[in-house]
C-alpha cells in the first residue's frame, strides 16, 4: 500500500461476522451531504450460507468445470476442488501442459478430465460441455476463468487483432461458458458460476485498454446474470472474482496467441513492452499464491458471496473512483494495489 493511504479496518461483531470497512480516504462533499467510503462495509466471512439462495452446501462428489485450468488461478481452483472431493473437468488452450497437470492429479487419485479448449470459439465450449456430461453426467460448478493480458501498449498503438484476441478469450469466453452451461445447471438443487474478472473491472490502469474493457464487461454481465437468476428464483449462485496481483503466467499469455490473430510489433514497441513488464515486476511482492485465491472462491461459494476481492487494499481504489463519480471530479490514475 502506498504511503499516506489509510489501512483497511477489520471489525469483529458479536454475532461472529467479520466485517471489512474500506480504508479512511478523503471525504467528498455532494450537494449538502457528505459521503465517505468508510460508510461502506464489505462482509468478508462468517455468514451462514443456509439463508442464501445460491450457497453451495455440499461440494463432495459435485462436478466442476474450470477453464484456464493448466496453470495459475485455474489450477489453484482445480486443486482446491479436488481436495473438497469434487470431480473436475479441466479446460485450457495449452494442450500438453493441461494433460501433464491432469495426469499428475489423476496419479494422486483425483477424478479429473482434461479437455483442450479455446474458449473464444463457441463450438469448442459446446464440446467441453458435452465431454463433461458424457464423463460425469452433470455440472454443478462453472468457473469461467481463462484469460489473457494486454501487451502494455497505448490504445492507439495496439493492432486490432490484439483487441480481437483479448475480447475473444476474456469476454466471449465468459459469454460462451454461461450460455452453454446454464440450461443444464438450472436443473440442479445447488449450482454456482464463478466468473473471473479483475480489480481492473472497477478501476483502470494505463496501457491495459483491452484487458480493462473486457474485465469491466465481465463484471457487468455477472451482475446482470445475478439479477436475472434471482428474478427466476433460480438456485444458481454467482460470484465474480476480482483478483489483484496473483502469481500466474498471464504476463506471458502471448505464447498462446493463435496464428489466425498473429501480428507484428516494431522494435520501439517491443522496447515499450519490455519496460512495461519490468516496472510491473515490482508488484510481485504483494502477489498471492493461486491456492490463497482458491480458498477465497470456495468460501464465497459456500456463503453465496458475489464480490470476491482478493486484496483488501484494492478497495481503496474502488472507493476513490466511485467517490470521484459522486462528487463530479475527474478520474485519477489509481495506485497499483
Amino acid at each position: 500500500m502506498q504511503a499516506g493511504r489509510g489501512a483497511a479496518e477489520v471489525l469483529f461483531l458479536g454475532d461472529g461476522h467479520e466485517v471489512l470497512q474500506s480504508p479512511k480516504i478523503h471525504h467528498r462533499t455532494l450537494s449538502n451531504q457528505t459521503w465517505s467510503p468508510t460508510q461502506t462495509e464489505f462482509v468478508r466471512a462468517g455468514r451462514s450460507g443456509a439463508s442464501y439462495r445460491g450457497a453451495m452446501q455440499r461440494l463432495t462428489d459435485r462436478v466442476a468445470v474450470v477453464t484456464g485450468a493448466a496453470s495459475g488461478i485455474g489450477l489453484g481452483l482445480v486443486r482446491r476442488f479436488v481436495a473438497e472431493g469434487m470431480k473436475v473437468v479441466m479446460a485450457d488452450v495449452e494442450r500438453h501442459a493441461l494433460q501433464a497437470v491432469a495426469d499428475g492429479l489423476a496419479a494422486e487419485g483425483a477424478d479429473v478430465l482434461a479437455v483442450p479448449t479455446d474458449v473464444s470459439l463457441r463450438d469448442e465450449v459446446e464440446a467441453l460441455r458435452d465431454a463433461a456430461i458424457e464423463r460425469f453426467g452433470e455440472v454443478h460448478v462453472l468457473c469461467n476463468n481463462a484469460g489473457v493480458g494486454s501487451r502494455g501498449l497505448p490504445i492507439e498503438q495496439l493492432p486490432q487483432r490484439d483487441f480481437e484476441w483479448v475480447i475473444g478469450v476474456n469476454l466471449w469466453g465468459v459469454i460462451h461458458g454461461m450460455q452453454v452451461f446454464l440450461p443444464d445447471m438450472q436443473l440442479h438443487d445447488e449450482a454456482h458460476i464463478v466468473n473471473t474478472a479483475s480489480v481492473s473491472a472497477v478501476y483502470h490502469l494505463p496501457r491495459m485498454g483491452p484487458y480493462n474493457a473486457t474485465k469491466a464487461a465481465v463484471l457487468a454481465l455477472s451482475e446482470t446474470l445475478q439479477f436475472e437468476l434471482a428474478a427466476q428464483g433460480s438456485n444458481i449462485g454467482v460470484s465474480v472474482l476480482c483478483p489483484s496481483w496473483v502469481r500466474t503466467n498471464i504476463s506471458a499469455a502471448v505464447r498462446n496467441l493463435p496464428e489466425r490473430l498473429a501480428y507484428d510489433i516494431t522494435t520501439e514497441q517491443a522496447a515499450q513492452i519490455a519496460d512495461y513488464k519490468s516496472r510491473r515486476k515490482g508488484q510481485q511482492a504483494i502477489a498471492l499464491e493461486p491456492a490463497d485465491v482458491a480458498n477465497q472462491v470456495v468460501e464465497a461459494m459456500r456463503t453465496d458471496r458475489f464480490y470476491v476481492f482478493t486484496h483488501l487494499e484494492s478497495l481503496e481504489n474502488v472507493a476513490d473512483r466511485f467517490g470521484r463519480m459522486l462528487s463530479g471530479e475527474n478520474p485519477a490514475e489509481p495506485f497499483q494495489a
